[in-house]
């Protein structure tokens, strides 16, 4: 069967884009409700990520090859129609696939973005719902990717799906939080809806535009519709939805945090 990789996206943005223009890219959030506890959990799954990308560049080419087929996600693999001789359970693939990347640029893009927004939505969900929140994201982008087309040979690979439903959950609790992005060479302030926003909207046009069908685009919908609607059971008592504090407001006393309805929706 076919080992081709799904091209590198760069967390939702082709490589040819990052090439050719020049490319919003966040590199700091300022979050006003943000308790400042250290996000451990974010800080593993970034370091896991690392340490395996690094094993799999130092890897011959049969090795690469041996990694792919047991730990990426074949959509004709779940579906039973063929088998791709891995010595691994098929459905184990649909954690592992998330830890491995296809280039440099696939797991910058990916760790960054797991970077600058992880640690808000770790703070607000606590460290083991998020751990379990990013792992049932990937999962979703998984079934989702096998869902648009379960004939495909071509494996699975990235945190994409995963740090979408990151996306997807800072949108639903933090949409008014400053988020520090680059235009071109540029530093820019700008609300997060806009920027998350703008970065939904060029999924939802690849989806429908259907131009690189080579490209997981369903993976990134189906984790980001999954951390929308996870992140409303998962968060704990006291966490709203759409909470606007900007940075310039008085942050509420930590136990009053998520109390004021007139800022979100409970």
């Amino acid at each position: 069967m076919s080992t081709t990789v799904v091209p590198a996206t760069c967390f939702g943005f082709p490589a040819p884009i990052v090439d050719a223009i020049a490319m919003v890219i966040p590199i700091y959030d300022d979050d006003p409700l943000d308790r400042g506890a250290r996000p451990y959990v974010t800080y593993a799954i970034i370091a896991a990520n690392i340490a395996i990308f690094l094993i799999e560049t130092g890897a011959g080419t049969a090795a690469q090859t041996a990694i792919l087929v047991n730990f990426a996600l074949f959509p004709v693999a779940v579906t039973g129609d063929v088998a791709t001789g891995s010595v691994t359970p098929t459905a184990l693939a649909a954690l592992t696939y998330m830890f491995l990347h296809a280039g440099w640029l696939h797991i910058f893009f990916n760790m960054l973005f797991l970077w600058v927004f992880g640690d808000n939505i770790e703070d607000a969900l606590g460290p083991l719902r998020f751990a379990v929140f990013y792992l049932a994201c990937g999962v979703a982008a998984a079934l989702t990717y096998v869902a648009s087309d379960p004939a495909s040979s071509a494996p699975l690979v990235g945190a994409s799906g995963a740090v979408a439903g990151i996306v997807g959950a800072y949108l639903m609790l933090r949409p008014c939080a400053k988020v520090r992005v680059l235009v071109g060479p540029v530093p820019v302030s700008l609300d997060a809806f806009w920027v998350l926003g703008f970065w939904v909207l060029v999924q939802i046009w690849h989806v429908l535009a259907n131009d690189e069908p080579g490209v997981a685009w369903w993976a990134h919908i189906g984790g980001l519709a999954a951390g929308a609607l996870l992140v409303i059971v998962m968060r704990p008592r006291g966490v709203v939805l759409f909470e606007c504090m900007r940075p310039q407001d008085p942050a509420p006393p930590l136990a009053k945090i998520g109390e004021g309805t007139s800022r979100g929706v409970r």
